[in-house]
């Protein structure tokens, strides 16, 4: 099993309450790994402020535009992406231990240490 992947499973489901009214939400299950999921997990983290809404999210719930390049290149077809407020940003995902990484360093700079 890749290495942290258990503990992402675990947090499924999983609410943290952090200062000034954000919170942090993991949904993680496995999936039978296919083209849009090679790597066999399905995750959605994201960070909600007061309000309740979505200020940032890493998923791969469904497939975004790749950035444009030169108009022969190949492009990758997985499903990983970052919300950020309205704008959607494609994510390479590299493993579970640095999704979680890059994941909380986004929250940490979005939320407010005071």
């Amino acid at each position: 099993m890749e290495t942290g992947l258990e503990t992402l499973l675990d947090l499924d489901g999983t609410v943290f309450r952090l200062q000034k009214g954000y919170w942090v939400k993991f949904t993680v299950r496995l999936v039978t790994p296919d083209i849009h999921i090679p790597h066999g997990v399905s995750y959605s983290l994201s960070l909600h402020d007061s309000n309740n809404s979505r200020i940032l999210g890493f998923d791969n719930a469904h497939g975004c535009q790749p950035p444009r390049r030169k108009k022969f290149s190949g492009r990758k077809v997985t499903w990983d992406h970052k919300h950020r407020n309205e704008k959607i940003l494609a994510y390479e995902y590299d493993s579970v231990v640095q999704l979680m990484e890059d994941f909380w360093a986004e929250v940490d700079r979005i939320v407010p240490r005071r």
